[in-house]
């Protein structure tokens, strides 16, 4: 296994080569899996199979290995947009009808496929039910729930666990020795390629943290904390508050001797409902799993942050548009 290998796909790569050698290969799947557990490394490597066999590594490898080649289109939202629309699709659909440079199909990657918008996501049905020529659809996603069950129904989906602890730990080491890798594994709820981002954002997530603490003994204000979270760390906000708020619920309920530190004191967690510790974490999940576009970041922001700030007495469940939140579960 070489240095670069991703032994926790093993199992993925060993059941696609299977399908694959027996001419079975599905044309369109959906890798599904936590944030940081390799989805578009998988995605990386299915393409590289179809397109350059020969060059082709046995197993997923991080950093993905580059793949420049006509047949290969990665659909991303553009910059100035919060999903992926309708015409980015069409225009998809038109290159793999086209013929294949040579010859071995097209490869279409859509990440993530669940900040599609409705109509995108419509228009892709017929392409996923009967690709053209031997094209490959590969679409990723975090979780299922905002994918409609029409494109479900058209992939075979995979999911990619997050690895045994074990696992995770040597690999980290073998990638940069000597880091705290144990914390960030834990930080990174258990997904090794997060654990990565942790470590390289260390300086970031500690001065998040102390924004938390800030917020928590009322000494600094929720609105001026979420305006600079979005201009400072505007794609870490929501994922990062996540796993706190994990911590802290797996702490509670564990007590001090069965889970690490939380970002709040133990003192303090006691206080706090642990509904309502579910609960926020539930809003904010949901929220991750919905197009951006949806709902008024800077208010939705401005919102958790009120709540945690108020020792999280309140879970406020936002409206449908993500603008006001009225009062749901009180103490």
């Amino acid at each position: 296994m070489k240095e670069n290998d991703i032994p926790w796909l093993a199992s993925f790569a060993k059941q696609w080569l299977e399908q694959q050698s027996q001419g079975r290969r599905p044309h369109a799947v959906l890798l599904l899996g936590a944030p940081g557990v390799g989805k578009r490394c998988a995605a990386a490597w299915l393409a590289r199979r179809q397109l350059r066999p020969d060059a082709a590594a046995t197993l997923p490898q991080f950093p993905p290995v580059a793949l420049l080649h006509p047949d290969l289109h990665w659909l991303r939202k553009p910059d100035d947009k919060q999903t992926i629309i309708i015409s980015q699709v069409r225009e998809l659909i038109g290159e793999l009808a086209l013929t294949s440079h040579e010859g071995r199909g097209k490869v279409a990657v859509i990440e993530p496929a669940n900040i599609m918008t409705h109509q995108a996501a419509n228009s892709l049905l017929k392409t996923l039910e009967e690709p053209p020529g031997d094209a490959l659809i590969i679409l990723i996603a975090d979780r299922m729930g905002r994918l409609p069950a029409t494109i479900l129904s058209r992939c075979q989906r995979v999911t990619l666990a997050i690895p045994d602890e074990a696992t995770s730990l040597a690999w980290l080491e073998r990638q940069h020795p000597g880091s705290p890798w144990a914390e960030a594994l834990r930080e990174a709820g258990g997904a090794p390629l997060a654990a990565l981002e942790v470590v390289e954002r260390l300086a970031d997530t500690e001065a998040m943290g102390r924004d938390l603490r800030a917020l928590a003994d009322r000494s600094a204000s929720p609105v001026d904390v979420a305006a600079r979270w979005l201009k400072q760390y505007p794609d870490l906000a929501l994922e990062w508050l996540g796993r706190q708020v994990t911590a802290c619920i797996r702490r509670q309920s564990a007590g001090a001797a069965g889970a690490p530190a939380a970002i709040l004191d133990d003192s303090v967690l006691q206080r706090i409902d642990s509904r309502n510790l579910f609960c926020y974490l539930d809003i904010i999940n949901r929220l991750r799993g919905q197009a951006g576009g949806s709902y008024n970041v800077q208010l939705t922001l401005e919102g958790l942050l009120i709540d945690w700030a108020e020792g999280l007495v309140h879970c406020r469940q936002p409206s449908q548009h993500g603008n006001l939140w009225p009062r749901a579960a009180t103490r």
